[in-house]
């Protein structure tokens, strides 16, 4: 193709800038940036995504996610590969632990549907005053407006490589606190009011290492929902609801599982998205600096930073939710491709009994629920409809090949193990995910 027809025929833009965030509410109904070219990249500036939000009743979603990008050639019924190319944390501080409702604050659920407790104001604007748990106010009556607060929380800075960090004591909280907006690096147009303004110090003198990934990552959902209960879980809160939110199962269907709160999402990995809306709508946000697995205490270190994607559709997926396909050493042990070494003795046993060794390759499938089980469940449901085999034959694979992790409590898992390469090759993705690994055909 000439370079001129090339020029004319391609819309997308080679590369998609964001810096402009979401109320909270993520669907059809969301502006959309782009479209980004396939094979186009988006860089972004990310904001914290849990608890500054959740003190902001303004932020209707319990969490400030960007502005969708469409994505050109994306089509309802294909699936978008993102490729994670860089993380970069920019906070200096941040604040977070184990939280509690405040009663009074909310209507059924204080991340998606805050109310006054003295003016009866719902999604109300605030103000911040002084320091401290009672430092975000109500704009129209003055009184606290945070429908949460800490059971335990901690302070914790940040080395200037990003590589390591250590909660702090009172003093140093409340200096953090004094200057939150600047130590959480909160980007220009992000309206949340930064969680160090609380200044917690419950756990002082607790180190650990920085290994930033992105609690949510994907795309659209199919209808508007509160960007923190895109998933089975938070989702499920949604039904029956008393607020305005409220969905139907039906409704619930449309989620993509963008929050998914999976460690495995980090710089390198590949999260392969459902496409639910013309164009996909590719957000993120909720940079997580750690986590260990399951997120126990309900919430981590939430930071600001930059990211690097670059997207791939693959027509006619036609996935429910996600894929991930980690780095390497983030895999199972039994799910890591054999070794030649490895593969030699598996052959020499093979010939031995009379069969030939699979030719397999890792692949991990998310699964969300109200609890951990239903989440499972789903995990294996979704595994079985891709490669088009039973449940029980997955839960074979997965035991032998690959393991069930806990993204997050109470109901997001990965289903990891060794898929045959024809299955994968017949829904487009064995070339993916070789590539990936660098594994030959």
């Amino acid at each position: 193709m000439a370079v001129e027809e090339r020029t004319r025929t391609r819309q997308g833009a080679e590369t998609v800038f964001v810096d402009r965030f979401c109320d909270g509410i993520i669907g059809p109904s969301t502006e959309s940036l782009g479209p980004v070219r396939d094979g186009g990249h988006i860089v972004a500036n990310t904001a914290p995504g849990c608890w500054g939000p959740m003190i902001t009743p303004a932020i209707k979603g319990g969490h400030e996610v960007t502005l969708p990008v469409a994505v050109e050639g994306a089509e309802v019924g294909d699936a978008v590969a993102i490729h994670i190319r860089d993380i970069s944390v920019t906070s200096i501080a941040t604040a977070s632990g184990n939280d509690r409702f405040v009663e009074g604050r909310f209507n059924g659920d204080p991340y998606c549907a805050k109310v006054c407790a003295s003016c009866g104001a719902e999604d109300e604007a605030t103000v911040v005053q002084g320091i401290g748990p009672d430092s975000v106010r109500c704009a129209v009556c003055g009184e606290p407006a945070a429908p949460f607060a800490f059971t335990n929380g901690y302070t914790i800075a940040f080395d200037d490589e990003w590589g390591v960090g250590v909660t702090v004591g009172r003093e140093q909280a409340e200096a953090f606190a004094q200057d939150a907006y600047v130590a959480a690096a909160l980007p220009e147009h992000s309206i949340q009011n930064p969680i160090l303004l609380f200044a917690p110090h419950d756990l002082v003198g607790v180190a650990t290492r920085l290994r930033p990934f992105m609690g949510q990552l994907g795309t659209t959902p199919g209808v508007d929902l509160p960007d923190s209960h895109n998933a089975g879980d938070f989702g499920a809160f949604l039904l029956g609801a008393p607020h305005a939110r409220a969905v139907t199962p039906d409704e619930l269907a449309e989620r993509t599982d963008g929050h998914m709160d999976i460690d495995a999402v980090r710089a390198g990995a590949i999260v392969v998205a459902p496409v639910k809306v013309p164009g996909a709508g590719i957000y993120l946000g909720d940079m997580h600096a750690m986590q260990g697995d399951g997120e126990i205490a309900g919430h981590t270190c939430d930071v600001s930073g930059t990211v690097t994607l670059q997207v791939e559709v693959v027509k006619g997926l036609e996935l429910d939710g996600p894929l991930i396909l980690p780095l390497a050493e983030d895999l199972p042990l039994l799910a890591r491709p054999l070794s030649p070494d490895e593969r030699s003795r598996a052959a020499e046993v093979a010939a031995r009994h009379g069969v030939e060794v699979e030719e397999s390759l890792p692949i991990s499938v998310v699964g969300t629920g109200p609890d951990l089980n239903s989440a499972v469940d789903n995990g294996l449901a979704r595994a079985a409809a891709l490669l088009e085999m039973t449940v029980p034959e997955v839960k074979n694979r997965a035991t032998i090949t690959g393991a069930i992790e806990i993204g997050r409590a109470p109901g997001v898992v990965q289903v990891t193990f060794l898929a045959p390469a024809s299955r994968l090759a017949r829904r487009g993705l064995e070339q993916l995910v070789r590539t990936h690994y660098g594994i030959p055909a």
